[in-house]
């Protein structure tokens, strides 16, 4: 609903009158909110504006701060929270936990939530109707994310085996519902541009798997100390007691796996000290440069480096906490590193974030560094394979050629003039190049300056005469632009089959002609461009269909089916 923006019809201040309406109205729409809840979101004693959309959506919000309610009918009775009003009240609306920070990837992204992507209770679901207020959460972080309705009811829900769409999400972390507040903000440290993860400040045992079994050990503890404290005249008593408890906990299942794995690593990291934490970030960060980030990918967020290279380079059962470092917060660790020289970055004084401008891959602390390689287990990465030959039966992938305009660029890295590259592959040839030649901008990192060989190779022969050559280009076009000077292939895999031809794909051609009244033709062509045998497809579509086929001979040595309904 507030994905593109939307200019405001018109605003205005509500009455007294309004005001105490729009309060009983959220309190039957809320009824687990409390007096003290309304006042948080609806302040008696605050101005409350009324803005009117022209998609006929109204937004409630307080004056000067931050919408708080709105509704998608312009009649007022199906009010909604906002995420701002959720994060000064969770327990406003019942939420559905994500099943990991990466699916809220595509919840804040604009996608309805789907159930596959749910992480279901170990108590089941909660009974819940369609057309139901829900809001969303991510795995140790209290704060939600989104806010939709139901599509169907919980019973419809486990009758479909919980596939399916969930939630027809309405409103979300970064749409422009929560952009438009001038004073728009982020709840806690782990929400991020393009992802929110767990919160490392909260601690949460009701949302992860092994939340059974501390409930079980707290209870026996808070028992047994209730015990100890009491009068201990009759030992007999304390005894009985002791040993009922006992064994009401013995009775229980519980995952004895999965809490053997996890002691160690929360021990592990209760002993990591300031140092240690220190000095484990600068050790995934240079496993990151490594590894994971290349010159093509900058500049780049602080945030999108934290989430996506940083914290995937952790050792395994480790869990890296900025806070604990001597640095506090994300972009002082940033600064400090660009300050000793390692890597070039800046903050963004309009999104107020460090962005990482460069890598200097001279730097002792780099040269000096061994990656890890992290190497799948063999029977893993053969189960992978097996899997993926059985489910992908046809391949169709373009691929270029190097022509004799990017020659120079090719022999310049000794790449290969004889090998058909992937789009990607490419890139890597002509970014590699750049980093040889050291021809990132200074002054703006996102640029390349075009010598001459880099020049002709992009532009010689494409620029109309009289017209002046570029000088630099951006880093998003260089590759696009490397592409359009290559000789465009591709290849088709089909089981053991594989054949390259040159030139674009080309597609399948389906006409329909009637003939003799009623009679309707189908024509297919271009067959064999995708490996198929134009007989056996006529034969399996004779008995699908129940038609006649009949194929012939066209113009080009290309296949053709005939069907007749």
């Amino acid at each position: 609903m507030f994905k593109k923006p939307v200019d405001v019809k018109t605003v205005q201040r509500l009455s007294g009158a309004d005001k105490k309406k729009l309060r009983r109205t959220a309190k039957e729409r809320f009824p687990q909110a409390s007096d003290a809840d309304l006042d948080a979101i609806l302040p008696p004693k605050g101005e409350i504006t009324l803005a009117k959309y022209p998609n006929h959506a109204l937004v409630y919000a307080i004056e000067g701060e931050f919408p708080m309610i709105f509704n998608i009918d312009a009649r007022g009775h199906d009010l909604f929270p906002t995420v701002y009003a959720l994060w000064k009240v969770p327990h406003l609306l019942p939420a559905f936990t994500l099943k990991g920070g990466e699916v809220s990837r595509y919840v804040i992204g604009g996608a309805d939530l789907m159930f596959p992507g749910i992480s279901i209770p170990p108590e089941g679901f909660p009974s819940f109707g369609a057309g139901q207020p829900w809001a969303v959460k991510v795995p140790g972080n209290p704060a939600p994310i989104a806010v939709g309705i139901t599509t169907m009811s919980s019973t419809e829900a486990l009758k479909a085996g919980l596939r399916g769409k969930a939630l027809r999400i309405l409103h979300y972390y970064r749409d422009m519902l929560w952009d438009s507040a001038d004073g728009r903000y982020v709840p806690n440290e782990g929400f991020f541009e393009d992802i929110v993860v767990e919160d490392p400040n909260f601690v949460s045992t009701s949302q992860s798997p092994d939340s059974a079994e501390g409930t079980p050990e707290v209870t026996h503890e808070s028992e047994d100390a209730a015990i100890d404290s009491s009068d201990t005249a009759d030992p007999g008593v304390h005894n009985e007691a002791k040993e009922e408890i006992t064994d009401g906990i013995n009775e229980l299942k519980l995952p004895e796996d999965k809490s053997a794995e996890q002691a160690p690593d929360e021990k592990e990291h209760q002993t990591l000290t300031t140092e240690e934490i220190d000095s484990l970030l600068d050790k995934c960060l240079l496993q990151a440069l490594y590894t994971s980030i290349k010159e093509k990918d900058l500049p780049m967020p602080g945030s999108t480096l934290w989430s996506n290279h940083i914290l995937p380079c952790r050792p395994p059962g480790v869990t890296l906490d900025i806070k604990k470092s001597s640095h506090k917060k994300l972009s002082k660790w940033l600064q400090s590193k660009s300050s000793s020289g390692l890597i070039s970055a800046k903050e963004d004084k309009y999104k107020k974030e460090v962005i990482l401008l460069g890598i200097n891959r001279k730097h002792p602390d780099y040269m000096a560094f061994k990656p890890e390689k992290r190497v799948q287990e063999p029977v893993e990465q053969e189960k992978a394979v097996a899997e993926s030959s059985v489910t992908k039966q046809l391949e169709v992938a373009e691929i270029y050629k190097p022509s004799s305009h990017v020659k120079p660029i090719f022999m310049a890295v000794e790449a290969d003039m004889e090998k058909y590259y992937s789009a990607s592959e490419a890139s890597d040839v002509v970014f590699r190049y750049v980093e040889k030649e050291n021809l990132v901008k200074p002054t703006d990192k996102a640029k390349v300056i075009l010598d001459v060989t880099l020049c002709d190779a992009l532009y010689k022969g494409a620029i109309k005469k009289g017209s002046a050559y570029p000088t630099e280009i951006h880093k998003k076009d260089l590759g696009s632009t490397l592409l359009n000077r290559m000789q465009v292939h591709h290849k088709v895999t089909r089981g053991t089959q594989e054949v390259i031809r040159k030139g674009a794909i080309r597609t399948i051609q389906i006409m329909t002609e009637r003939r003799q009244g009623n009679k309707k033709m189908t024509r297919l062509s271009g067959l064999e461009c995708f490996l198929m045998d134009p007989d056996s497809l006529a034969s399996e579509l004779q008995k699908k269909f129940a038609c006649s086929t009949t194929t012939a001979e066209l113009p080009g040595n290309l296949s053709g089916i005939r069907n007749s309904f």
